[in-house]
């Protein structure tokens, strides 16, 4: 069966005898792993469609479960991210997490289109490029479900101010909770700022109004350390190759 469809690339391996291995975001059929003998020293429109972070519309035969990449062509290249390596890191790091929460073979149209922002967004991004990508995290929580708890104390249901984060349980806490978990040794973090007005704010707006949106950088730094270790724990996702760009926030 031949197909086309409009994907993002999140990954390709070499494979023996000059073949590749792609792993694409589909737009119609999910995530795919893909062959494909397309050279990658070529500089044809499909030898470039098949690089990381491209967003592009492929030719693909299906034949059982296994797919085979026969041509394509990049509709947006997302070029400017590998400009920066600061930018590439966040990007990068965006791109391992929606990858891993991905099954093969499961169309997820509103994720398709969030990631596609995402990349767009912080392709045009000069500057704090972690406040896109926290942003990003935030919309993937809440899209699968695993959004923390921040409408009350996520141990007795009380409604006041936060006084803390607990990650394991996932959500804020409220100031006696807070005490006692603490002695506990979960993971536990002070509330350094309005959390739960923050958080809304960067799961209800849409990625393309942070366009000259910049989180605080205390703020950003809480932010950063909290939910690496709270995707680590809900998501169980851990040790990806891109998390160097959380180096010096711990």
């Amino acid at each position: 069966m031949n197909i086309e469809t409009e994907a993002i690339v999140l990954k390709q391996t070499k494979i023996a005898g000059g073949r590749r291995m792609v792993v694409l975001f589909s737009k119609h059929y999910g995530k795919i792993s893909s062959g494909t003998s397309i050279s990658e020293r070529g500089k044809s429109r499909a030898a470039l469609a098949l690089r990381p972070f491209v967003y592009g519309k492929y030719q693909i035969k299906k034949i059982n479960d296994y797919y085979y990449i026969n041509g394509g062509e990049a509709i947006s290249s997302h070029y400017a991210i590998g400009e920066d390596v600061d930018k590439y890191l966040c990007a990068s790091y965006g791109m391992e997490v929606t990858g891993k929460l991905l099954p093969e073979d499961a169309p997820d149209p509103k994720l398709f289109l969030l990631f596609s922002e995402f990349l767009d967004t912080m392709e045009k991004r000069s500057k704090k490029y972690e406040t896109i990508l926290i942003a990003y995290l935030m919309k993937v929580l809440d899209h699968m479900g695993n959004s923390p708890c921040i409408n009350s104390c996520v141990i007795c249901g009380s409604k006041d101010k936060p006084a803390g984060f607990d990650v394991e349980e996932g959500g804020i806490l409220c100031e006696p909770c807070f005490r006692l978990a603490q002695n506990n040794q979960r993971l536990i973090y002070n509330a350094e700022f309005d959390i739960v007005n923050v958080i809304n704010f960067l799961i209800r707006r849409p990625l393309s109004e942070f366009d000259n949106l910049a989180l605080d950088d205390g703020a950003l730094r809480w932010l950063q350390k909290v939910f690496k270790s709270y995707i680590d724990c809900h998501l169980g996702i851990s040790s990806l190759k891109s998390e160097e760009y959380m180096k010096g926030v711990e």
